[in-house]
């Protein structure tokens, strides 16, 4: 029984790290959201297209995380343990994200580079608000997911199921 905790542990603990990385990137990511909404409050003019390329592309590189790397090392933990109730769910949140998803791809055609950004710079305080709005479901529905796809299996729930049934 220890040697499984321990492969679990080998296996999965790389999860843990992937989901930890990446939670650290939404900080970062909200760090430069907050800035460029309140640099856009203070004095539109005075915001650079490359400030809000580089934000477009840290969101970008966010969300591209969380499709091809996160979701699916989620996923097959949860195949992993057979947890076909968790499988259902993370189906369910995914289909979800996907419009948040849309809208990030809809804000990177607009500021995918320094010249479109400056061409769309009066619609910007409007799409970061839109963002906002997005940003906090998709947070959510993506704390879901790690929270019923990862959490649930890892070893520290584990010792809590068992301690329940002593």
């Amino acid at each position: 029984m220890l040697e499984d905790c321990k492969n679990a542990l080998e296996r999965w603990g790389g999860v843990h790290e992937l989901i930890d990385r990446w939670l650290h990137e939404r900080r970062e990511l909200l760090i430069h959201f907050a800035a460029l909404k309140q640099a856009c409050d203070a004095e539109l003019e005075a915001v650079s297209a490359e400030r809000v390329d580089t934000f477009s592309e840290l969101l970008m590189d966010y969300i591209s995380a969380g499709h091809f790397e996160v979701y699916p090392q989620l996923r097959e933990e949860a195949k992993a343990f057979d947890d076909h109730q968790a499988l259902e769910l993370a189906d369910r949140l995914l289909e979800r994200l996907e419009m948040s998803t849309e809208l990030v791809l809809s804000f990177d055609r607009d500021y995918d580079s320094p010249a479109r950004a400056q061409h769309h710079m009066r619609r910007l305080p409007a799409w970061l608000d839109r963002l906002s709005r997005g940003l906090s479901e998709r947070f959510r529905l993506e704390d879901q997911l790690i929270a019923r796809l990862h959490a649930a299996h890892s070893p520290d729930a584990a010792r809590t199921e068992a301690d329940t049934r002593a």
